[in-house]
């Protein structure tokens, strides 16, 4: 028997904000995340702007050992878990740990803890490349701290899907709850990668934004995009199985009822132009809910604010739904707030 799931907490860390509540405000307001970069000298570089985390003190959150022993999308991914286990109002000690699991994903993980230890091996030799190099370096360390944190013993994981790899953690999570593997997940994704060498990289593949205007580089659907503006920071949800968040008279945010994922095996880095894979992604994910295109109200688009991807997802999205797509459906891209963290939540 299939099992209904439900959302029952949220926690952030963002550009715009570093709770949901400020998030949310910040979203309704119009805020925006970009700015200067600061988190390190761009005078060499041709893009200056990014959308970096403000007011994080990491000392606020973490005793000083704890803070060198994280990096910082681990940071950002605790201090996004701690809040939503507070918005959950879960009690762990009525809990089965056992099937409570934790996946978090991140597109590049530990970049920050890489770049400095790189630099450490060929300034200095091996033997000084910090013993803490790869626990906090590799993808999985936001699940595993996290599980570790809270006692959660279920499945823990982290996916690397790119930029699909909070939507697809979400989904598969679901999935876990749906067939009965486990009660309750923690799910999502974090990100730190406004590094020199992140920055660099995607520079040069012509992906980002060189505008110097703030309310001007991220500018999803317009016909002057011309890139991408680097995010950074934390977004979880805690999924629960129904008959387990009602039993404990839990907060119900909304119901999950449907996924879908899908490849176009077309290209690296671009869309299939004739938007064939993610057409296919949406029409599993209404089959999968039993759904109609006119059930539909929103999308929350991919919306990168890239010459490429708004136009191909547009084209994904028609095919998709039809003529329901132009009539009322509404679209539209967060990523003028936050910038793009890598790894997306898209809600349709």
């Amino acid at each position: 028997m299939e099992r209904r799931v439900v959302v029952t907490g949220l926690g952030a860390v963002t550009p715009i904000g570093n709770t949901v509540n400020e998030f949310w405000d910040g979203i309704k307001a119009g805020k925006c995340g970009i700015d200067k970069i600061t988190l390190f000298d761009t005078e060499k570089f041709k893009v200056k702007l990014a959308a970096e985390v403000k007011n994080f003190n990491v000392e606020e959150h973490f005793d000083r050992k704890s803070a060198k022993r994280l990096d910082r999308f681990s940071h950002f991914a605790l201090v996004s878990a701690r809040e939503l286990m507070k918005d959950s109002m879960l009690n762990i000690n009525e809990t089965d740990m056992n099937r409570f699991g934790v996946a978090v994903s991140t597109g590049i993980g530990g970049l920050q803890t890489i770049e400095e230890n790189t630099r450490i091996l060929n300034e200095k030799g091996p033997d000084r490349v910090s013993p803490m190099f790869i626990p906090m370096a590799i993808s999985n360390m936001a699940a595993g701290n996290i599980s570790i944190e809270i006692g959660a013993k279920g499945e823990s994981f982290g996916m690397v899907t790119a930029c699909a790899s909070a939507t697809h953690t979400i989904g598969e999570c679901y999935r876990i709850i749906k067939h009965g593997y486990q009660d309750l997940m923690i799910a999502g994704g974090t990100e730190a990668s406004i590094t020199p060498m992140g920055i660099a990289g995607f520079t040069n593949i012509k992906a980002l934004s060189t505008s110097q205007d703030k309310t001007r580089a991220s500018i999803p659907f317009d016909k002057e995009r011309d890139g991408f503006v680097m995010g950074e920071g934390a977004g979880l949800i805690l999924l629960e199985e129904y008959e387990h968040a009602k039993k404990r008279k839990a907060k119900i945010y909304a119901e999950i009822v449907g996924y879908g994922a899908t490849s176009d095996a077309y290209h690296i880095t671009s869309p299939a132009p004739d938007g064939e894979g993610g057409a296919r992604a949406m029409k599993n994910a209404m089959e999968d809910a039993k759904i109609k295109p006119e059930d539909l109200d929103y999308i929350n688009a991919h919306g990168t604010s890239t010459p490429l991807n708004e136009k191909f997802e547009t084209i994904a999205i028609k095919k998709a739904l039809g003529e329901e797509a132009s009539k009322k459906i509404m679209v539209s891209s967060t990523k003028g707030n936050t910038g793009h963290l890598l790894r997306r939540r898209r809600r349709n």
